[in-house]
């Protein structure tokens, strides 16, 4: 298996220290088929140059924008057996399977797809009756039937796998993702963008019963405009208890120390149990399952490691409509100190509703505050190059990002709007690269400005961090990264002491992306 998630033409630059679930989630289905899969980062197998051999099967996971090195990594097999390809890349089927030469691409959720095929013994005779699967037949793309929304059933089926943590060399250091819920809760619709236009303004997804909401009378696809979540992947599920703290355990075992419970949403863990047999298509109501994740969060923090704080537990992003009080203390109890991250993508509440934000700008400051007030790090995301993008939202956006630094968010995610198939704005281009764009530029550079600031005020303050590896432009610096919430921080005087966490004093801005350090005397 070859692993290029968000590495575009072929090499990780800001996500080098971030591991996603989906790999695991694959090979996963492999062993339970008595499979023993290894997974190669697509950097090590470009450094490489070639395929190990004694692979009969070559699997490659990806995104929208990681096509390139997709097509790097396919172009080096040289064996008669099959490529298979994975991943959000393949909700583009035509454009894959003629970029490489793969034998199928498996869209939206791979597990019950992929075993059908394993069970199948990768026969192309039988591509024809497996759903969810587009395959090449004398040259034209065949696109099966889609396959319905899987039930929470298989993740008992298939847990994802541990044993190939050992595959990424820098598993010990990175943030390892662990798939806690899958799909969003958020079916409001766009309206605006080609397909958002169609919009008669019917509330059917805001205001109807949660089963009329799954579906628009004028098909437009559900979600923010720009995401692709709910059309892939349908409704939150969230995985048992037991299995992730199965999953938990087991990458514990194999030296992980910073986890990260991914989720569209986090605060949709265990909400969907509150409406079954329902899907879960509203996202303000109900409340989160408080239940739940106290449940998940004692669950996880008894185990070895995460009791005595060698292990850091993280979640990733919370709709601000779900942000109760109680909610932020629920999360400030169990992850005190770590980062979350709140999506304003747009700070203008009417762009804000024409993209089909499950919140305002408001509400999203409200949830910085109640965060921070929990003693979260709040991180903020926003978006430029977005359809609808004027003058005004670009005011209301650099004002939001302002406010939410006021008000306590420790950094501004920024990203360029890139149109994704499945989405909303799947037909509008994607959004010029700041430099180009003066609105877009505008926003940058507040982001920028935002968190130089940060990075300033933190000189001089302590940061626990696991040593990763030499620093590629300079190996008498150490890279460490941040058990809990920080910069990337380069260790001056560290040399040689990969996987060790110290404590460091920060010293100096280096860049946009990192700070430099030296150890303390304090070590764990």
């Amino acid at each position: 298996m070859v692993d290029a998630l968000a590495s575009g033409k072929g090499e990780r630059i800001a996500t080098r220290d971030a591991i996603g679930a989906g790999p695991r989630a694959v090979a996963g289905v492999l062993e339970a088929h008595g499979h023993r899969p290894r997974i190669l980062q697509v950097e090590a197998l470009l450094r490489m140059g070639r395929i190990p051999d004694g692979y009969d099967v070559l699997l490659i996971s990806g995104m929208t924008s990681d096509l390139a090195a997709v097509q790097r990594a396919a172009k080096l097999w040289k064996s008669d057996g099959p490529i298979i390809i994975g991943g959000p890349v393949a909700s583009e089927p035509e454009r894959v399977l003629g970029r490489t030469g793969a034998a199928a691409a498996i869209i939206g959720e791979g597990e019950a797809t992929l075993g059908e095929m394993l069970q199948a013994g990768l026969d192309k005779a039988s591509f024809t009756g497996i759903r969810g699967l587009a395959y090449l037949e004398d040259g034209e793309t065949v696109v099966n039937q889609l396959r319905p929304i899987q039930g929470k059933e298989v993740y008992e089926r298939y847990p994802a796998s541990t044993r190939t943590m050992k595959d990424y060399p820098l598993h010990y250091a990175a943030r390892v993702y662990v798939e806690a819920v899958r799909g969003c809760s958020n079916y409001n619709r766009a309206r605006t963008g080609p397909l958002g236009s169609r919009c008669t303004a019917c509330r059917q997804c805001t205001e109807a019963g949660l089963t009329e909401r799954y579906d628009c009378p004028e098909g437009i696809p559900p979600g923010c405009g720009y995401c692709s979540v709910p059309s892939l992947y349908g409704p939150p599920r969230s995985k048992p208890v037991r299995v992730l703290r199965d999953e938990v355990r087991g990458l514990t075992e194999m030296g992980v120390r910073r986890l990260v419970l991914s989720a569209p949403g986090f605060l949709d863990y265990g909400r969907e149990l509150q409406v079954e047999p329902e899907p879960l298509t509203d996202p303000r109501s109900p409340e989160p399952n408080y239940e739940a994740l106290e449940e998940l969060f004692e669950s996880l923090g008894s185990l070895p490691g995460l009791s005595e704080g060698e292990v850091s537990l993280m979640i990733e992003n919370v709709k601000a409509s779900l942000v109760t009080d109680r909610a932020a203390a629920t999360l400030g109890r169990h992850l005190e100190g770590t980062p979350v991250s709140i999506g304003f993508e747009t700070g203008c509440p009417n762009h804000s509703r024409l993209i089909g934000r499950p919140d305002t700008p408001a509400e999203c400051l409200t949830a910085v505050r109640r965060l921070r007030r929990a003693g979260l790090k709040p991180y903020v995301y926003f978006i430029h190059g977005l359809p609808g993008q004027t003058e005004e939202t670009v005011d209301r956006t650099v004002k939001a990002i302002s406010e939410s630094m006021r008000l306590g968010a420790e950094r501004v995610t920024l990203y360029r709007f890139q149109s994704l198939p499945w989405s909303a704005f799947s037909e509008c281009p994607s959004g010029p690269p700041a430099a180009k764009d003066r609105m877009s530029r505008r926003i940058y550079e507040a982001a920028q400005e935002a968190n130089r600031g940060r990075k300033k005020e933190a000189m001089g303050s302590r940061l626990r961090v696991v040593l990763a590896e030499p620093y590629d432009r300079d190996p008498s610096l150490m890279v460490g990264y941040p058990m809990k919430h920080g910069p990337v921080v380069l260790v001056e005087g560290a040399a040689g002491r990969e996987g060790e966490v110290v404590e460091v004093q920060l010293t100096t801005v280096a860049s946009d992306r990192a700070v430099k350090g030296r150890p303390t005397d304090a070590m764990f």
